[in-house]
């Protein structure tokens, strides 16, 4: 898929609405203000970077895609910053950003262990990681036999399996959290996004946030 198609959806009424329901979970794992530095590690087209920074941070996006990069920096010349670079090997010193996000992008990473290492290592305050759900029903509408469109060759994990990836690193409160339960985006959708609770772990996303150990 090219990048305009993809950021494209995004401004279609079921993307804003999955967009923005995403946004609010990470956000909200995050418990960033403004001022705060942060980092949106694999951030595509850049279209969580320009949300974190209408809400007044200082963003830097990340990603391994020349392309995908610079249909970001055109969409938003002034705003972030942006850099080409690796998830698993980050071109940043220790505890360079006060939050870190990521958003369904270590699912498309090989060495997913070895990228949460290096979100641990930048991260200053907190981290919040999200990760594509196997036991929700995105899963089997879109995640079954590799996968189709966006989410073609995407990794997909049981909550339970996700803990073990922070296994040995300084990291601290580990919480984990859910949202888009019905990815349709109808009436119902955004119903059942109201009631059901962020801890009932069968929504699109998972969320794994945390704090960085002193």
């Amino acid at each position: 898929m090219d990048p305009a198609s993809y950021d494209r959806w995004y401004d279609t009424p079921k993307g804003r609405w999955t967009g923005e329901t995403e946004f609010r979970l990470i956000s909200r794992d995050l418990r960033s203000r403004p001022g705060e530095s942060l980092l949106d590690a694999g951030c595509g087209t850049g279209w969580f970077s320009r949300r974190f920074f209408s809400e007044g941070l200082r963003v830097t996006g990340l990603d391994r895609n020349g392309d995908w990069l610079a249909f970001a920096r055109d969409r938003s010349p002034i705003g972030p910053a942006w850099v080409e670079g690796d998830l698993r090997a980050l071109p940043f010193p220790d505890r360079r950003f006060d939050r870190v996000a990521s958003v369904a992008a270590l699912c498309f990473v090989d060495d997913e262990r070895k990228a949460v290492r290096e979100i641990v290592r930048v991260t200053n305050r907190r981290f919040a990681i999200g990760w594509l759900n196997r036991a929700s029903l995105l899963y089997g509408l879109k995640g079954k036999n590799g996968g189709s469109g966006a989410w073609r060759g995407a990794r997909w994990h049981r909550p339970e399996e996700l803990p073990a990836l922070f296994s040995g690193l300084p990291v601290d409160a580990l919480e984990l959290h859910s949202c888009v339960f019905l990815p349709s985006g109808s009436f119902v959708s955004r119903t059942a996004e109201r009631i059901l609770p962020v801890s009932w772990l069968r929504g699109s996303l998972i969320v794994v946030s945390g704090e960085r150990r002193d």
